[in-house]
């Protein structure tokens, strides 16, 4: 029902959009929204600052006029997600009251105890790491012990029957690749898999502010499904601030959760309220 509720909500924004005028004066400071203009001022700045931001033009049949056609919208990719959010949630035996003797009842530490939880990816990729070193420690000294032994007698192996001389004899598997197999499969096994997301800002021409898009993939780069990519979501927000819809420069792709923009501008002003309060200016 939700979807549905969501989908009606989207179709009538973008009529609203369509008949919204181009917003040209400027109104930050006011109400914060911003027009194209200030939307395209702000991207170059994230460029600038943060290279692996860059501009985007997506399709040709999707170019807002209003923007400049190589300034559309503004995109980062592989951006890491080590964890669900449920990995995440509030656990009462993470809580501790803290300072109770000061009268009031003291307060409570919701995460107190989660300093093992909330490293645990480092410490992960820590102990493949320390396994890694371990190994290659393990292979020099094994080769200094070699260094210390005789030369072997090549012609008393032969003797023996120890070395194979027949070239057309297939070759028996080695110590030495069993065990570079060993390790391979050590190394696929404490790799840490991982989702990435790419993450778009567009400009929204009905509510005159910028707006967040995200597109999900797997461990082995394919397209999250939908229900996937919820499972990235704080369930306060899915479906309801969070919301599957259509990117509006990249048709075809399908549904994609997106930030909605509806609360945006109130949150920026009172930011910029915040920071004229202590005596600065938000630009």
């Amino acid at each position: 029902m939700e979807n549905v509720i969501n989908s009606l909500k989207s179709t009538a924004l973008s009529i609203g959009e369509s008949l919204t005028p181009v917003l040209t004066q400027s109104k930050f400071r006011e109400t914060g929204v911003i027009t194209p203009t200030e939307f395209v001022a702000a991207g170059d700045f994230l460029v600038h600052h943060c290279p692996t931001w860059k501009w985007a033009t997506g399709d040709e049949s999707k170019v807002k006029s209003y923007l400049p056609k190589e300034k559309q919208f503004l995109v980062t990719r592989n951006v890491p997600c080590y964890k669900r959010c449920k990995h995440m949630e509030h656990k009462d035996n993470l809580e501790k009251i803290v300072d109770e003797e000061n009268g009031d009842g003291g307060w409570v530490d919701t995460h107190h105890y989660a300093d093992s939880t909330v490293t645990e990816s480092r410490e992960h990729a820590g102990q493949i790491e320390a396994a890694g070193s371990k190994q290659a420690k393990v292979v020099v000294e094994d080769n200094d012990e070699d260094d210390d032994d005789d030369a072997a007698d090549m012609e008393e192996f032969e003797r023996q029957g120890m070395v194979n001389n027949d070239p057309l004899e297939a070759p028996t598997t080695t110590k030495s690749t069993a065990s570079a197999t060993t390790t391979d499969d050590n190394v696929v096994q404490n790799t840490l898999q991982t989702r990435t997301y790419d993450l778009n800002i567009t400009y929204d021409k009905y509510y005159q502010t910028p707006r967040l898009w995200l597109t999900g993939y797997d461990e082995h780069h394919k397209p999250l499904s939908v229900e996937k990519m919820y499972e990235d979501i704080s369930q306060d927000h899915a479906k309801k601030t969070v919301t599957m819809e259509q990117h509006p420069h990249l048709p075809g792709t399908g549904p994609m959760p997106s930030i909605h923009p509806c609360r945006h501008a109130d949150v920026m002003k009172k930011l910029i309220q915040m920071v004229a309060e202590s005596g600065k200016e938000l630009e």
